[in-house]
């Protein structure tokens, strides 16, 4: 049987053209790491490591490629920002659909009496502005959001709050988990002081690949999660303070950087709209040839407006685990079932404790793909 990949919201598969060629061209030909020698091969990984900066950079509109940290994936870059930057006694604003990898690390912080207030969203996942602003207090430091849920794919309206978060001399903190390489991103239009990304997703680039962006003034005050060596002022035992060597101790994924920055080539080439458009196209089919069932709740926009083409189902009456597992074994489609690590964003949607079954789409996702899963989910309902 044929598989049909249809999981893309948790990584992409399969990865950009070229990406494989990259990380074998560095094992089998370079294999020098960044900072760690004075020869040549050390120095085309320095070059190529400094590109995949620049491109980062260009990507979200950032005009300084030092302030780009890479991390081994967002999960690392959130608990960094997170733990970094909150203090005893602070207070955070974040929306109801947040991931785990914000949750479970302010949860960590209680102790510390941090303490956490969630914005309102309405059943399609959309944020309610005028939630946040009575949520506001005098210990408040930082709004930290989402820009679209991995669970219904809804886009959440970041200008507005990073318009808040300046109008209260708040700093704002984006996770672009599921938006960056597929939904434009301009830093500085979105007021945001540090933006975390992966590179494994809609960037199409390899596991272990994240980082974030971040301001010089933010830098400053984030303290690093670990220390160590950088390849810099090795004659000194303190964590060096300037950027990006601050958070970036330990020998870096250098083969997981080399395959993201074919990964980034490509998304130059082809073009971010090229591929929303592509992914926009394979959504909105998928959402009309459901619509009209009666025993399937389709989680979110059922429209393309602000939203990814990630698109979580619920079959009503049925156990959402035993038809994912029959999507695979009847059809061989291959989803993802449960709380996707997003039990917060569930209970917002009303699809908790049950879960959904989530398919998520790529740009190298077919029609014949798509048409093949609507049959399939039309014949199990």
């Amino acid at each position: 049987m044929n598989f049909i990949y249809m999981d893309n919201g948790a990584t992409s598969f399969p990865k950009a053209p070229g990406v494989s060629a990259a990380m074998c061209q560095y094992i089998e030909h370079i294999g020098g790491t960044i900072g760690r020698g004075s020869y040549e091969k050390a120095f085309e990984t320095h070059r190529i490591v400094l590109e995949t900066r620049e491109k980062i950079a260009t990507l979200f509109n950032f005009d300084d490629p030092n302030h780009v940290v890479f991390t081994k994936n967002i999960t690392e870059s959130l608990n960094i920002l997170i733990k970094g930057l909150l203090s005893e006694g602070d207070h955070v604003i974040i929306s109801p659909i947040e991931h785990n990898a914000v949750m479970r690390p302010l949860a960590s912080l209680r102790p510390k009496e941090v303490t956490v207030s969630k914005a309102q969203c309405d059943a399609e996942g959309n944020l309610i502005l005028d939630s946040i602003l009575p949520l506001i207090q005098s210990n408040t430091k930082l709004i930290l959001m989402t820009h679209a849920s991995n669970v219904c794919g809804t886009v959440l309206d970041l200008v507005s709050v990073g318009k808040i978060a300046k109008a209260h001399g708040l700093f704002f903190i984006i996770d672009a988990a599921q938006t960056a390489g597929i939904v434009d991103i301009d830093f500085t239009a979105l007021g945001a002081d540090a933006i975390a990304f992966t590179g494994h997703k809609a960037l199409l680039g390899p596991q272990g690949t994240g980082g974030f962006v971040i301001t010089p003034e933010l830098a400053k005050l984030v303290a690093p999660l670990m220390e160590g060596g950088t390849g810099s002022d090795s004659d000194s035992e303190k964590q060096p303070a300037y950027m990006p060597d601050k958070f970036e101790s330990g020998t870096p994924n250098t083969v997981g950087l080399f395959g993201l920055h074919a990964a980034l080539c490509h998304l130059e080439d082809v073009g971010i709209e090229t591929h929303r458009h592509r992914e926009q196209a394979h959504t909105q089919a998928f959402i009309e040839g459901l619509k009209d069932l009666p025993h399937v709740r389709i989680v979110g926009r059922t429209n393309l407006m602000s939203r990814t083409a990630v698109i979580s189902l619920d079959f009503l009456g049925k156990d959402n685990a035993e038809i994912a597992w029959q999507l695979e074994k009847k059809f061989g489609i291959q989803v993802r079932v449960g709380m996707h690590c997003a039990p917060s964003a569930h209970q917002t949607l009303g699809t908790f404790p049950q879960g959904t079954v989530r398919f998520s789409f790529s740009p190298f996702t077919t029609d014949l793909e798509v048409s093949t899963a609507i049959q399939a989910v039309r014949a199990l309902a």
